[in-house]
């Protein structure tokens, strides 16, 4: 424990450097902005969705109840006829980036904490910072990955996630490679 507490230098700087970067890439780079389109007719998607009120969450199009009910010719029907997909809606209102912004450092805290958890036992600062970036590369670029399988997100959207990805490591490699006891 008092090894980890020794780390907390460490923890703080590559959090604020993983903020750094992501900053740069969404707000400088943004490399991803060409990764989300507007639908040809969105004003008609909108005024549709709002007819039928639906709360936040994520929802499937076409959607059936389980495994069963996706074999009907109905349910064939739909998925050749299209569209297929998944939709993920918000509640109503401003968009507020202070909370998400806020979120994504107490993120970035979290996953430098593990990385450090992680890289405690190292006898060098080469294997810590070794260990401490590839935690990191596998918390921010896993989840990408799952949504490419899984919820059908480009995979050369994922791609540039992962660089994002690889660009967070690298930056917490260097600080725990540079900070280390």
């Amino acid at each position: 424990m008092a090894m980890l507490a020794s780390l907390w230098l460490p923890i703080l700087l590559s959090a604020v450097g993983v903020f750094v970067a992501s900053s740069l890439i969404h707000m400088l780079f943004k490399w991803h902005n060409r990764d989300y389109r507007k639908l040809p007719n969105e004003d008609a998607v909108r005024a549709a969705l709002n007819a039928g009120q639906p709360a936040p969450g994520i929802y499937v199009l076409p959607h059936f109840a389980d495994a069963k009910e996706c074999q009907s010719e109905e349910a064939l029907a739909k998925f050749r006829e299209g569209p297929v997909g998944k939709l993920m809606l918000g509640k109503p209102g401003a968009m507020s980036i202070g909370p998400m912004l806020l979120q994504w450092f107490v993120l970035n805290l979290v996953v430098a904490t593990a990385a450090a958890c992680m890289a405690v036992g190292s006898m060098s600062g080469h294997h810590a910072a070794h260990t401490a970036g590839l935690a990191t590369l596998l918390a921010y670029g896993a989840g990408a990955v799952t949504e490419a399988i899984w919820m059908g997100k480009p995979w050369a959207a994922t791609l540039k996630d992962l660089l994002d990805a690889l660009i967070y490591a690298a930056v917490t490699a260097a600080v725990f490679l540079w900070l280390w006891p």
